[in-house]
């Protein structure tokens, strides 16, 4: 790109910043010495390829979706929370809210994530263990108490009995008092990835996919500021892929709800604002930055050429990161406070719009109310100390960065070229799945288990490098001496468990019973038809209907899946 070409961006850059909100704050360095907000070639400069690099807030938004990165506001530290029951969750809440904490995130327990209830044999040993048990409306009106909803935004990591729980997260809201078309937040919903990776499904692909786009539909005519998906790359890196298949995964997923979108009638300028990602930030620094650098870059790209999203916020990736659990360590557990502050550095010099951060004691049980905290407060040193909010995307144009990042792209567009083939193979008469070509090469790969098959691979070649020494994990295979001792770690009491079913039985026998059984008849004749699922579902959980009972009638009419067998 010759140097008019990059002034006239500056320009336009310059324009868009003035014309913008920033913060009341501090913008120099430790010294006092002023900083521009961003930085981009000299003005007689030429830069071949720059127009792939741009400025902030302009297509394809390498370095970021605003003119004024993080001058203009801050990410929102979200911090992951859940475990034991609803009061005991709500606590914590108000503890993450007390001490900064812009939002929340619920770590629901196994049996919620397997839309199973919490007296259900299945769950025995599993209540409120890795997070908190919701069994109806009343466990999520608990979980809120004291925490208004129309004014803290809430992420909600679940996607098997996603819009179950979805419904009673409105219902909790209406006893509040809130009007629901104000909430704002975000579910994860994201079925692709759990027969990828996570392995939480309640049917086969189909059925969900009918629910998303119900929940999608719904969300764009009565709820416009609501997240309906969370696309997330997380769990695909923490089973073992490499970066390039995080990022080449997870974005062929959002093409999927892309598609899934566009097959309902939905304008893509509409609903693909309510696309969000989550994705992992791992232990390798620059290649993190690289990866979410290319994330925003092939999404704006792809919307724009491929879909027609022709309004910038439909072409903007946003997204929220999870430093990597995956890179936690039980051997000398204190140098995980280290691993996590790099790993959220990375994502915030790639841009992350939220961040959580893992506590050092997560590879051994959910956090400590101490080690939370450290957490917490690692965020906001790397915030208020560091000056990393003082310029947007202060990396770009570094040539290791600007290489990195055009070759985790071009990685994952042979990745999209290859999921599309395989669609194309599974049905080969040409007409492939009415909802789109990706969605085909998605159904197409888990059902031969192409895409658990490569992140195997990349699993064991890693592991195979670790026990070579190849690759090195201090306190693991290096530097093992230490005077580290054990560390007290938060258990989760089976009187939880007991408690929660006690609960539960008691939220039973007080509900009016021909009014649920009349609900959840009437959401299995919707299960048997074309109509839409979401209305009859807020009235079965509004009844108290429980989760396992909703789940189970959907079950009765649309089977349960087993993923075909892979070695």
């Amino acid at each position: 790109m010759d140097a008019d070409a990059i002034e006239a961006g500056r320009r336009r850059w310059q324009a868009r910043y003035d014309a913008a909100h920033t913060r009341d704050a501090d913008f120099t360095t430790l010294s006092g010495d002023p900083v521009e907000p961003v930085y981009g070639p000299r003005p007689t400069d030429r830069y071949e390829g720059f127009e792939r690099i741009g400025w902030p807030g302009e297509f394809p938004f390498t370095r970021g979706l605003y003119p004024t990165g993080y001058r203009g506001r801050t990410w929102t530290i979200r911090q992951f929370a859940g475990f034991g029951n609803a009061e005991q969750t709500n606590e914590r809440y108000r503890t993450i809210l007390r001490n900064g904490g812009g939002g929340l995130s619920v770590a629901f327990d196994m049996p919620t994530l397997m839309g199973r209830d919490s007296d259900d044999p299945r769950s025995l040993g599993e209540v409120g263990h890795c997070g908190v048990a919701v069994d109806s409306a009343a466990d999520m009106e608990i979980l809120f108490r004291g925490i208004p909803l129309d004014q803290v935004t809430t992420s909600m990591t679940i996607s098997g009995p996603a819009v179950p729980v979805f419904c009673m997260y409105l219902v909790a809201a209406e006893r509040q008092g809130v009007d629901p078309a104000v909430l704002n937040g975000t579910l994860q919903t994201d079925i692709f990835k759990e027969y990828i990776a996570q392995k939480e499904w309640l049917f086969s692909p189909e059925p969900h996919l009918r629910l998303i786009g119900d929940l999608m539909a719904y969300c764009a005519r009565s709820i416009p500021a609501y997240k309906p998906l969370s696309v997330s790359g997380y769990h695909i890196r923490e089973a073992g892929s490499t970066a390039a298949q995080e990022l080449a995964f997870t974005l062929a997923d959002g093409f999927g709800y892309v598609e899934l979108g566009l097959s309902r009638g939905l304008d893509v300028n509409e609903f693909a604002p309510g696309l969000s990602f989550f994705f992992d930030a791992h232990i390798d620094f620059f290649e993190e930055i690289a990866k979410f650098r290319a994330a925003r870059r092939i999404w704006a790209r792809w919307l724009r050429d491929v879909y027609g999203a022709t309004s910038e916020r439909a072409q903007w990736l946003r997204f929220h990161t999870q430093t990597a659990g995956v890179s936690l360590t039980a051997q000398q557990p204190y140098n995980n406070v280290v691993r996590t502050a790099v790993e959220a550095l990375a994502a915030i010099l790639g841009g992350t719009n939220s961040l959580h951060t893992n506590a050092l004691d997560e590879t051994l049980a959910l956090p400590s109310e101490r080690a939370a905290e450290i957490a917490l407060r690692t965020q906001q040193v790397l915030m208020e100390e560091t000056g990393v909010t003082n310029v947007a995307d202060p990396l770009g144009g570094a040539w290791y960065i600007e290489q990195l990042t055009d070759r985790i792209e071009a990685d994952a567009e042979r990745i999209f070229e290859e999921i599309i083939e395989r669609g194309r193979r599974a049905i080969p008469d040409g007409r492939g799945h009415p909802i789109g070509p990706v969605t085909s090469g998605l159904l197409a790969g888990i059902e031969d288990g192409w895409f658990t098959g490569r992140i195997a691979e990349a699993a064991f070649r890693y592991q195979q490098a670790l026990e070579k020494d190849e690759k090195k994990i201090v306190g693991v295979n290096c530097h093992t001496g230490s005077v580290t001792g054990d560390l007290e770690i938060l258990r989760v009491s089976h009187e939880v468990e007991r408690e929660q079913s006690r609960a539960l039985a008691a939220r039973r026998a007080a509900r009016d019973e021909p009014a649920v059984r009349s609900a959840l008849a009437a959401l299995r004749e919707a299960a048997r038809g074309d109509a839409g699922m979401i209305e009859p579902m807020l009235a079965a959980v509004r009844a108290e209907a429980t989760l396992g009972e909703v789940c189970d009638t959907l079950r009765e009419e649309w089977g349960t899946y087993t993923e075909p067998p892979g070695f």
